[in-house]
């Protein structure tokens, strides 16, 4: 197993260059700030590049003659097909090898890849190209999260990575809003005739369009420095100190889990079925509106696109706020205690939406519950962080990453088109399906949460020795 506790001794080489690196001081704010600015703009085209799929149901339905369970795999399985082979060799590099370079590589990669879904001409295609556009979004989380457990002090890392997510929100939000209006403007053309690439649908040009701003933001990214690793285990399970040089194997990452499996297991398991209802819930929420509702392509771009501008931002950014004062409070479990309750006030939300007999109240109710939910995605994110030492924090962020594209991003589309195609047989019965999971699924995430809120109080205090 691995020694959990701190590395200052002789022993454990603290004399030489590690202690050299724990003794420097955290990055000037400006510079970890602007990290984070760069790092929500790669949010930012990330969820552009995904959120404009769901827009484009319709089209891509009538176009390559798709049914709803295939629109599924496209949206969801297809994306995270990467994370089942190699997504854990990348987290490896990214606990040794440049960050920052790792980072940069998977946003023109994934980038690429969207422009390419614009080429598709049959599910099969389009199925590859969006495992491309997985391959290079796997190479972004595990790296940026652990270069931000580098640059913030543990009690401000929650409001740092809500800061964060403000590209996520936003992402979501420009894919929505211009992605909409783009969307409905050029699906009304049946065709358009382009140098070079010759005749293209609308829909095409529309995954072009968005894969372009990500090549600027890949550049960009070589302006951020990278940070001095900090919160190192002393010893592996030979009991020598780890080498920076190298990443620890993957048996003791395991084992370190394992160790510590009461607290990783109910935030993983919780996580994943959260984001079953979240991406559930995103992924089906244009075609909702627009088959229950008569709602056009835009209108609903508009309408959930200025909540994604507004609504969650703030919430991600009090979800932070209310970490940081929890944690100044003294509370080791600081962090969990504001995901637990951000799932227990969001439930209800999220029950009744679908059920709403106008789409007025319909909205109205999203907005509540996306408010309240939107609390946890900063210190969801810093729990992990904060609780895993920095020589597996990669492989332990992939490995939650996974959990959050396979079970969550992966399932979350395909659980909703197997209730509307296989138990209410019906397009028109989708609200149901949107009811039914959040009712069987909601309830069984909050006590996920509610069971690994204690262990992971303790894990805190231990990681205290860390640096």
């Amino acid at each position: 197993m691995l020694d959990q506790q701190g590395n200052h001794s002789e022993e454990d080489g603290s004399s030489g260059p590690r202690a050299a690196e724990q003794a420097q001081s955290w990055p000037a704010p400006s510079q970890a700030w602007y990290a984070v600015f760069i790092f929500a703009l790669s949010l930012l085209v990330n969820f552009l590049d995904r959120g404009i799929l769901t827009l484009l149901v319709g089209p891509l339905k009538r176009d390559l003659h798709l049914t709803d369970f295939q629109m599924s795999l496209i949206m969801g399985f297809a994306f995270v097909f990467f994370y089942m082979f190699l997504g854990l060799p990348i987290a490896r590099l990214v606990d040794y090898k440049s960050r920052r370079a790792i980072i940069g590589i998977g946003i023109t990669l994934w980038s690429f890849m969207t422009a390419l879904c614009g080429l598709a001409q049959s599910f099969s295609q389009l199925f590859l190209f969006r495992v491309g556009v997985g391959v290079g979004e796997a190479c972004t989380g595990p790296a940026t999260y652990s270069m931000l457990a580098d640059m913030f002090p543990r009690e401000k890392l929650a409001r740092a990575i809500a800061v964060l997510n403000f590209g996520f929100y936003a992402g979501n939000g420009v894919a929505l809003v211009v992605g909409g209006a783009v969307a409905q403007f050029l699906t009304r053309v049946d065709s358009y005739t382009l140098p070079v690439l010759g005749t293209l649908k609308g829909w095409q040009l529309t995954f072009i369009a968005v894969g372009i701003p990500g090549l600027i933001v890949a550049a960009l990214m070589a302006t951020v420095k990278e940070p001095a690793r900090r919160g190192r285990l002393a010893k592996s399970a030979s009991g020598e100190a780890p080498p920076a040089a190298k990443p620890i194997p993957i048996r003791d990452v395991l084992a370190y889990m394992k160790e510590n499996a009461s607290t990783y297991v109910p935030m993983f398991a919780g996580m994943g079925v959260s984001t079953i209802l979240l991406f559930g819930a995103a992924s089906w929420g244009p075609a909702f509106y627009i088959r229950t509702f008569g709602w056009t392509i835009a209108k609903f771009g508009m309408v959930q696109g200025a909540l994604a501008l507004t609504v969650m931002p703030l919430g991600s950014y009090i979800g932070g706020m209310m970490a940081e004062w929890y944690a100044k409070k003294g509370y080791d479990d600081a962090n969990m205690r504001v995901v637990l309750w951000s799932t227990a006030l969001a439930l209800p939300g999220s029950i009744l939406a679908p059920l709403m007999p106008t789409a007025t109240l319909a909205v109205v109710v999203s907005a509540i519950s996306l408010f309240c939910r939107t609390w946890a995605s900063g210190p969801l994110n810093a729990a992990l962080q904060i609780t895993t030492p920095n020589q597996m924090r990669g492989q332990v962020t992939a490995l939650f990453l996974f959990v959050f594209n396979i079970i969550g991003f992966g399932f979350g589309p395909t659980v909703v088109a197997v209730f509307t195609d296989y138990v209410f047989h019906a397009e028109s019965m989708l609200r149901y399906s949107l009811f039914a999971t959040s009712l069987i699924l909601g309830p069984l995430g909050l006590a996920l949460y509610w069971i690994g809120l204690k262990p992971y109080g303790r894990s805190v205090e231990r990681a205290k020795a860390w640096s």
